[in-house]
């Protein structure tokens, strides 16, 4: 289904144009759910039109430095990369949360109401995600392997089910209906960077001084990090937390005091 004419471009700039939108939609607190959606959606159906802007895609191709499947220089792709990686400093995750088309085909199938399980990410849950870039990083520069094509990515945006990993990354994606976005959290090489980066960053959901201590905030979160003095490292800006909170104004987007 990927038409190969469209210019893998066409994806980084609405990247681009996404984050803007979106960076203001939190800052004017205009955010919603149902206007994140549209973005999910666009974003999923780029991945099945133009394979792009498949984040951790593009990051396996910089470690092989497959300047021909990028489609420009190396000091490019590793300089957009980077760019992005300090949209996440500044803002949080909102490349991982409604713009990289994997992260929004299984943001929309954790909408399925099933129940669901995996919100918080244990130390063996953190030692598979760190060993698992590892792996992709030493196969990739020591050995030119794509972990990730071998684990289905490219079969399964391309509709080419004809090996084990369409097989397998189906798989992970139907998980995703009750595990909340297990290749993010623990599979995804762009998204350990960016989560690291999320940590740190200037701007997140905090709680205000009109906070009640109801914890649906925490009940609410897909990933368990709604606490008071969590870093938010694996905050996807779902809107979760913000859509249930009784009190307005009691969760902002702001930066930390």
């Amino acid at each position: 289904m990927v038409i190969e004419s469209a210019p893998k471009a066409i994806g980084i700039v609405y990247a681009l144009l996404a984050v803007v939108v979106l960076a203001s939609l939190w800052y004017s607190g205009r955010f919603s759910r149902r206007r994140a959606a549209s973005f999910l959606l666009v974003s999923a159906a780029l991945g099945f039109l133009i394979f792009s802007p498949v984040f951790p895609y593009m990051l396996q191709l910089l470690i092989l430095r497959n300047t021909g499947a990028l489609g420009v220089p190396l000091p490019a792709a590793a300089g957009g990369l980077l760019f992005f990686i300090i949209i996440t400093l500044l803002c949080g995750r909102i490349i991982c949360g409604h713009i990289c088309p994997v992260g929004a085909v299984q943001e929309l199938m954790y909408l399925i109401p099933l129940p669901q399980n995996g919100r918080t990410l244990t130390p063996q849950s953190m030692v598979v995600r760190f060993g698992a870039f590892i792996v992709i990083l030493i196969t990739g520069v020591g050995f030119s392997a794509n972990i990730l094509v071998a684990l289905g990515m490219k079969d399964f945006f391309y509709l080419t089910p004809t090996g084990a990993g369409f097989v397998i990354f189906l798989a992970i994606v139907l998980l995703s209906a009750t595990v909340y976005r297990p290749f993010c959290r623990f599979v995804c090489p762009y998204g350990l960077l960016l989560a690291l980066a999320a940590a740190r960053s200037r701007w997140k959901i905090r709680r205000t001084d009109a906070c009640i201590r109801c914890g649906k905030c925490e009940r609410a979160c897909p990933v368990n990090v709604a606490a008071e003095g969590n870093s938010r490292a694996e905050c996807y800006l779902c809107g979760r937390c913000m859509e249930v909170c009784p009190v307005e104004g009691a969760l902002v987007y702001g930066r930390e005091p």
